[in-house]
């Protein structure tokens, strides 16, 4: 098994840079669905134009590039601890050259291995097979979606929905509750894969197994086949569209399994994944561990995914320069269109946190600046200066217990991030003068284009690559505004139509 790490290198670094056949098609479809000079057509654009960036920089399609995640089938007398052994090299390898983003922390202390290598990081499920050959399927299912999953115990009450008993029924409205609350901070559009039965682990494990079926097979389960088709359909008419700014394109792919359960449980398990739907697979020669073919790649697919710029420059746009005024701000509503220049300030999870209770280093002020909620993929050049290779925007939604302190003690004029935040931050919004603007989730080649350079960087140390606060110089960098200094949201007003739209399938 000679190049078997080698192989594996190359599954990590095509899944984390290259979608597959059936996605492709998928999203291709969802592209035709949107009114390209409406939000979500700007949006699918947009991410399409990524897709295509990604692979001609063989970089990550999204900076979250999760907990890589491989289900490995083996034929026997396979030495399966050479194996994972050899994978976690890989990891380590694919970690230091960009392909994956150090995501590795401590469950307690937040400190990152800088590898991807930890206690049950990465994951590695092994199961045999009668098989000659080595079947290895990985996914990459970034944070922002995993976040997004759910389960439900029936029977149960659910918002919108009324009474959900322990039957089919039942089970249709928890998966139109789980494409509802997803809204834009999954990324969406996007696919679920769906777990009936097992227990609360075991659930979650067919749910996401799910994931690895293609777009257009047919479950042979015929009750399950109709379900399926009845998903996909009404979670699109719920119209909460590409990134949560309304439109047809909700919802790509519904995929149900169910396993045995226990009298006492009846559990329902959603793995939501995003647009960025990365999983791939290999087959190997179990004697030498080359690659003997692909999975999920057809003679036919559809090599280039671009139908436009992205988000094309009209002329109306208006560009903002740190320091920002608040008379600048306030002049800004929902939906406009926004261009950055000069400094802009990473900040996340770690970071928030922190600044509820320190200062900043006496050396950075962000008086009237811009913070942007990432997690980039950073590589160090050989002259010790840095380099921003991936950086879309990460989940905002985890900020809402800080982000309205965080903008009054910093003095910040514009947050950025994706499916945007809630009433405390609104309210800041409004108090200090402020806006949120929405970039478009995933789409970490096409805003890395737009980092000029990395002026420095404070807390990597204590942080880690994602977690750090890198201080970036942009040029151009798009974004619309969702909620804005006067008490307005778009995602409060996508939230509560899809709501209603929701209730409409109580009785079905």
């Amino acid at each position: 098994m000679q190049n078997f790490r080698e192989s594996i290198l190359a599954l990590i670094t095509e899944t984390s840079a290259n979608l597959p056949s059936d996605v492709r098609c998928a999203i291709s479809k969802a592209i035709d669905s949107e009114d390209p000079s409406s939000q979500a057509g700007l949006a699918m654009s947009t991410i399409s134009v990524n897709i295509d960036m990604a692979v001609d920089n063989v970089s990550p399609i999204c900076q979250d590039t999760g907990m890589p995640t491989f289900f490995i089938h083996t034929p026997r007398g396979v030495d399966q601890l050479l194996m994972k052994k050899e994978i976690e090299e890989a990891v380590a390898e694919a970690s230091k050259t960009g392909k994956l983003r150090p995501n590795a922390v401590d469950a307690i202390t937040g400190k990152n291995s800088g590898n991807n290598l930890g206690c049950h990081f990465p994951v590695i499920h092994f199961e045999p097979w009668e098989k000659d050959e080595i079947e290895v399927r990985l996914i990459l299912k970034g944070g922002g979606c995993e976040n997004k999953n759910i389960q439900y115990s029936l029977p149960m009450e659910i918002a919108g929905l009324g009474s959900a008993s322990r039957d089919l029924d039942g089970v249709r409205k928890c998966l139109l509750h789980a494409v509802y609350q997803a809204q834009g901070q999954g990324c969406s559009p996007g696919f679920i894969g769906v777990g009936i039965g097992g227990d609360r682990t075991s659930g979650f494990d067919l749910a996401k197994q799910q994931l690895f079926r293609r777009i257009d097979d047919r479950n042979p389960d015929s009750e399950l086949d109709l379900l399926e088709q009845e998903i996909l359909e009404k979670a699109n008419t719920m119209e909460i569209g590409p990134m949560g700014f309304g439109g047809k394109a909700t919802l790509l792919g519904c995929k149900i399994g169910k396993s045995h359960r226990v009298p006492a449980s009846f559990y329902v398990s959603v793995a939501y994944n995003c647009w960025a739907y990365r999983r791939l697979g290999v087959l190997l020669d179990p004697q030498t561990g080359s690659i003997a073919g692909w999975q999920y790649r057809d003679s036919d697919e559809i090599k280039r995914m671009a139908r436009g710029e992205g988000i094309p420059l009209t002329g109306r746009e208006v560009t903002l320069k740190a320091p920002v005024t608040e008379a600048e701000i306030r002049s800004l509503k929902v939906g406009d269109m926004v261009l950055i220049d000069g400094a802009m300030h990473t900040g996340r999870d770690a970071f928030h946190h922190y600044i509820m209770h320190h200062d900043l280093p006496e050396s950075v002020d962000i008086d009237g600046g811009v913070l942007f909620h990432c997690g980039p993929v950073v590589l160090k050049n050989p002259d010790g200066s840095y380099r921003v290779t991936a950086a879309g925007p990460t989940t905002s939604s985890r900020e809402e217990p800080y982000q309205a302190d965080v903008i009054k003690k910093l003095g910040l004029r514009a947050v950025i991030g994706k499916g945007g935040m809630g009433p405390k931050t609104l309210q800041g919004l409004k108090d200090h003068g402020a806006v949120y603007l929405n970039a478009i989730g995933g789409a970490a080649q096409y805003y890395a284009r737009c980092i000029e350079k990395v002026t420095g960087v404070d807390f990597l140390e204590e942080m880690g690559v994602p977690e750090a606060m890198w201080h970036l110089e942009v040029k151009g960098f798009p974004a619309i505004v969702t909620m804005d200094a006067h008490g307005n949201s778009l995602h409060s007003l996508v939230d509560e139509d899809s709501f209603r739209k929701l209730g409409k399938f109580s009785g079905q």
